[in-house]
């Protein structure tokens, strides 16, 4: 629509601002490319930058206040850096990450890394530099060390952390925290309500502080109850299905073997499921399993897993949205703050009330 157009008095108040992403779609060029021409950046080829502009003109599109804020980083794309062997994690993730990407005109760098490797800080370093990125959200265990966190933010990295906690650390660093102490809690409360005293307990990757943070709720819940804390019942391993099912075998092979098992995550519990069928145990008859997150293959098992719903998508938005913010000198910092979220109870098919006595 033309400029005379749009000012014209058959239009409405009710019309729709052209947006960048309208522009880029006109353009068929990306985002990025449409906010370096913007920005006036001289990396773009004379031709593409006169079809942005012509696609400017046309829509009549006009840069909001907080672009303009922004482009002073002159940077456009964001790092999203995690070690997580759960892949339906770091997707759920990365799809909340680009949500908010591409409704601001942000690309995402996706870095998987190590986090033991004794070079992490100066590859971030690194990685921020050569990519040109404004910022860089961490999800665990990166994001729950501080010594690192400390490097990057004296390197001058914009950062947004997503870690385990009960409560808001109040560190000076923006975060996104999760509860996952309070969700073991209720799982293992549910198990107690069945009837379940022997309940097994499967670590995830005890780098990661939602394992610990998990296994304090398991603990919490059981002396509540009176029930002694059973080491021959806790396994530590990492967050795989395999190692659910080799924690899983071990604890079965006991002669007052659990009623019940908690994995630390739904892949470990996936594992568990597959073991207690290798050994010809029906679930929750012979054996009651709960694992933690969500996940797709908990609803699509069978039967479908007990678990804790976490909110991975919206707390990876929450967090991209708290790191923008840090970004834009202009940004109402009191409307994005450090949030809690805490995983809710989803009871389903795989737990279930003691039915026989185990010797």
């Amino acid at each position: 629509m033309s400029k005379a157009l749009r000012n014209g008095a058959a239009v409405g108040p009710e019309l729709k601002r052209s947006t960048i992403r309208d522009v880029a779609a006109r353009a068929k060029v990306s985002l990025k490319t449409v906010s370096r021409v913007i920005n006036n950046e001289p990396a773009v080829q004379q031709r593409t930058r006169d079809k942005v502009l012509r696609a400017i003109e046309h829509l009549d599109y006009q840069p909001d206040l907080s672009a303009r804020s922004l482009r002073s980083a002159q940077s456009f794309a964001l790092g999203m850096v995690y070690d997580n062997p759960n892949a339906y994690y770091v997707i759920s993730m990365q799809a909340g990450v680009l949500s908010v990407c591409r409704g601001t005109g942000f690309g995402l760098q996706i870095h998987p890394c190590n986090s033991a490797s004794p070079d992490l800080a100066n590859e971030l370093v690194d990685l921020v530099k050569r990519s040109r990125l404004a910022g860089l959200v961490l999800a665990p265990p990166m994001s729950e060390r501080m010594e690192l966190i400390r490097f990057l933010s004296d390197s001058g990295i914009k950062l947004v952390r997503i870690l385990s906690a009960a409560e808001d650390p109040q560190d000076g660093f923006p975060c996104v925290y999760v509860d996952d102490r309070d969700a073991a809690y209720d799982i293992t409360e549910h198990l107690i309500q069945l009837g379940h005293q022997r309940i097994g307990f499967l670590w995830g990757g005890e780098s990661h502080r939602s394992s610990p943070e998990r296994f304090k709720g398991y603990e919490s819940a059981l002396k509540d109850y009176g029930i002694a804390i059973n080491n021959r019942l806790i396994v530590h391993g990492d967050y795989s299905f395999d190692d659910g099912f080799r924690g899983a075998r071990k604890l079965l092979a006991l002669k007052d073997r659990p009623t019940a098992i908690f994995g630390s995550n739904d892949e470990i519990a996936a594992g568990v499921l597959a073991a207690a069928k290798s050994s010809g145990l029906e679930v929750p008859y012979d054996l009651s399993i709960a694992g933690f997150e969500d996940s797709p293959f908990s609803r699509q098992s069978w039967p479908a897993l007990t678990t804790a719903k976490q909110a991975t998508e919206e707390i990876a938005r929450h967090a991209t949205s708290l790191l923008l913010s840090t970004l834009d000198p202009g940004a109402d910092r009191v409307a994005v703050q450090n949030k809690g979220f805490s995983p809710m109870l989803v009871i389903r098919d795989s737990t279930g009330r003691v039915r026989v006595a185990v010797t």
